[in-house]
């Protein structure tokens, strides 16, 4: 698409504003010219010399006719009063016209941010299997905002373009043939000038390509900093990043370098042009009027306020040639037609009365030719639990995203009651479901408003239950600011058992007909998976649930088990019937029961152990942090704020796996209520164990509290500043003594 069919896209939905602009300008280049025009009989009149323009240029006589009626006495005040009116009314109009220039740069920067919002919104998810996330927030960010100062500046073309106009015509007016030579002489100037504004559309697209680039890079080495600590890679990717950065500044001199040459050799060459009009003029005028130095000084007034003008259309044009290319990538980033919407009917899903039918499904993804599903014909009955089972990419999960209608399949279908899902209002159905993955995803705020998400309406006392029924309350009110604490970017803050709670309590909240359980035990250690366990029972009772496991000792309960490989259902049945069969799911779960066996057999104080170590390690990091604060060899405020942050992150993490530890002493207590035979030392062991985890706790929160004041700047002089640090280092020494103790208790 052309560059002005774009430009008539984007601006189509604002013809109001463009038009006012284009109004201001035009009002503000004739005010300008009126003005521009009486300087010179004024200026003339005041040092004494009298001006005849009786014989002058049409426009000029024009121009003075209004005022050659009045009295000699007042006529010059007039006059000037007149220039003064002009040229304020001129301002006054430049002034409005640049705040509607803006109003439109911004108003098209929303307009276009709230369209690609809606559209990554509403596309189908196979669109971002192909696209980078962060070439996504550059165009969505940066090329918008390129794009709509594209649009603002052709508006701004257009206004000074007018204002120019009505210049030329005055100096036409007084002159063509004058004009005429001015015109060929300034058009040497923009000759010079072409080299730069065709190089300002190469530089631009340049300095797109590398944020882009530069984009992805840090957002996917911010997503992936774990893998890139644990591997060691942090000089590898700093240096890729900052080649990136140093690319993008090499970019930015160029593209600046190339348009800010525009001015200074316009005004080399508009002086030089200036001096051959006065030459020229001479000729010209000859033979006009007998005096020419007042016609000729009008020309030069009006010509040297005219060339700023040519000035600024050349640097508005290389402007624009520099952010053009944004105009392509954020027009085919907006453009719906070639990429994929999910079609959908008007059926309304409200209930599920009979059962889920895959009737005969087949399914590849786009643009591959293998079958991930192949004829699967499963039906699952309202209220019963269907768990999908078999090896890595068998197409258990494939099969459960076809439920929501993530995508649909090539062949057969699904109903629900019937009712082929694409004949459902899609957001309704999706109401309906709740899905529950082992990558929990949660937002960087409070622990209610992500429990309430699916449902924001929900009342606190809604929440409490939820998160109670999802064994997740517990540890909740434990946090330090309990369902108010804020628990970081994708939830780093809590534990994975713990962000699994959530996202069940958060399933029960939101109460759907039909849930999707999708390996989410299966990343947890024993302790956790315990706790999840039970809440995903909580969760699934009563309601149509499809289950996707690993780890076969949580689907044995499951109504029918389906046993996939290489996307064909070949077993299914109940638990029993299966083993009884002596297939595919018999010696899966032979294999598993048998290392299960072995870890049972494993002494319980290991997971006590393997939660020492953890909480030992975040502690010696804690306190490393402090000494540095204590030692003051903090380069810069910002370098102490930066240590007593990290210090708050350690000391919460260590908040978690006492959490963790909480729950295992649970747990441990719970099965020796349960056990047939009963030891004494055992069970005082478990009271002392839980000892150790109150005074833990109180001294944990006791530092959070500390730490909190010291990162929030709530401490006012640096003496108390330094007495605080002083008490939590105290503290984190304490809390090893009691480390001690813990590791006492369990060897």
């Amino acid at each position: 698409m052309s560059t002005s069919k774009l430009i008539f896209r984007f601006a189509k939905p604002y013809p109001g504003l463009i038009a006012l602009t284009v109004i201001l300008g035009f009002s503000g280049a004739l005010f300008n010219g009126i003005g521009t025009a009486l300087i010179v009989p004024v200026i003339l009149r005041i040092v004494g010399q009298d001006t005849d323009l009786s014989s002058g240029p049409p426009i000029l006589r024009g121009i003075m006719k209004p005022f050659d009626s009045l009295p000699e006495d007042y006529r010059m005040a007039v006059m000037a009063g007149a220039i003064i009116l002009t040229i304020a009314l001129k301002n006054a109009a430049s002034y409005a016209n640049t705040l509607t220039s803006s109003t439109l740069s911004r108003t098209l920067t929303a307009f276009m941010r709230e369209k690609g919002i809606n559209l990554l919104l509403d596309v189908d998810i196979d669109y971002y299997t192909k696209m980078k996330i962060g070439d996504l927030t550059n165009r969505l960010g940066g090329e918008v905002a390129r794009a709509a100062n594209a649009i603002g500046t052709t508006v701004k073309l257009l206004s000074v373009g007018i204002t120019t106009l009505v210049s030329i015509g005055i100096l036409l007016s007084i002159s063509w043939q004058l004009t005429l030579a001015s015109t060929f002489l300034l058009s040497l100037i923009n000759f010079f000038n072409q080299y730069a504004i065709s190089h300002a559309r190469i530089y631009g697209k340049a300095v797109s390509d590398i944020s882009k680039d530069y984009s992805i890079a840090v957002l996917e080495t911010l997503n992936g900093i774990r893998l890139v600590k644990s591997t060691g890679n942090e000089e590898k990717e700093y240096k890729k990043i900052v080649k990136l950065v140093q690319e993008r500044e090499k970019a930015d001199f160029k593209s600046q370098a190339n348009s800010e040459v525009i001015a200074p050799i316009s005004e080399v060459m508009g002086i030089t042009v200036l001096l051959l009009i006065v030459y020229l003029s001479r000729t010209f005028f000859k033979d006009q009027i007998s005096s020419i130095s007042e016609v000729i000084l009008m020309y030069l007034v009006i010509l040297l306020r005219t060339l700023p003008l040519v000035s600024q259309l050349n640097t508005l044009r290389s402007a624009f040639a520099n952010n053009s290319p944004s105009l392509d990538m954020v027009a085919e980033f907006l453009e719906r037609g070639d990429k994929p919407f999910m079609a959908y009917g008007n059926h309304k899903c409200n209930s599920i009365e009979k059962g889920i039918h895959f009737n005969n499904i087949s399914f590849r993804y786009p643009g591959n030719e293998k079958l991930v599903l192949k004829d699967v014909d499963l039906y699952l009955p309202r209220g019963t639990t269907l768990a999908l089972v078999g090896g890595s990419g068998a197409g258990k999960s494939t099969l459960a995203d076809l439920l929501p209608r993530f995508y649909d399949p090539i062949s057969g279908s699904i109903t629900i009651d019937g009712i082929n899902l694409q004949e459902f209002d899609l957001k309704s159905l999706r109401r309906e479901m709740g899905v529950v993955s082992q990558d929990t995803f949660l937002f960087n705020d409070s622990v209610k408003n992500n429990i309430a998400y699916g449902k924001p309406d929900a009342t606190e006392e809604e929440v409490i239950i939820a998160t109670k029924r999802a064994n997740a309350y517990e540890f909740i009110v434990k946090l330090p600011q309990g369902f108010d604490t804020i628990i970081g970017d994708r939830g780093v803050m809590l534990s994975g058992g713990q962000r699994q709670r959530l996202a069940i309590a958060r399933a029960l909240l939101q109460d759907p007909k039909i849930l999707i359980l999708d390996e989410a035990t299966s990343a947890l250690d024993t302790v956790s998976e315990r706790l999840v366990q039970e809440a995903i029972d909580e969760l699934s009772r009563e309601r149509t649930s499809i289950v996707i496991a690993h780890r076969l000792s949580t689907v044995q309960k499951a109504h029918q088990i389906a046993v996939l490989e290489q996307g064909s259902v070949v077993e299914v049945g109940t638990h029993e019937e299966l083993l009884e069969k002596g297939g595919y799911y018999s010696r899966l779960y032979s294999m598993q029961f048998t290392d299960k066996k072995e870890e049972q057999s494993k002494s319980p104080s290991q997971s006590f152990t393997r939660i020492s170590h953890e909480i030992r390690t975040r502690l010696n990091s804690m306190i490393g942090f402090l000494r540095l604060l204590l030692d003051d060899m903090a380069e810069n405020p910002q370098e102490k704020q930066e240590l007593i942050e990290q210090s708050y992150k350690s000391a919460f993490r260590i908040l978690n796996a006492i959490d963790i530890f909480d729950d295992a002493v649970s747990l441990q207590q719970k099965w020796q209520l349960q056990a047939v035979e009963e030891n004494g030392r055992v069970v005082t062991q478990t009271q002392s164990l839980t000892n150790i985890v109150y005074e833990f706790r109180t001294i944990v929160n006791s530092v959070l509290s500390s730490l909190r004041s010291l990162a929030d700047d709530l401490v006012e002089t640096p003496q108390e500043q330094n007495e605080l640090i002083t008490e939590v280092y105290k503290s984190a020494m304490n809390l090893l003594n009691y480390l001690e103790k813990f590791e006492d208790n369990v060897t």
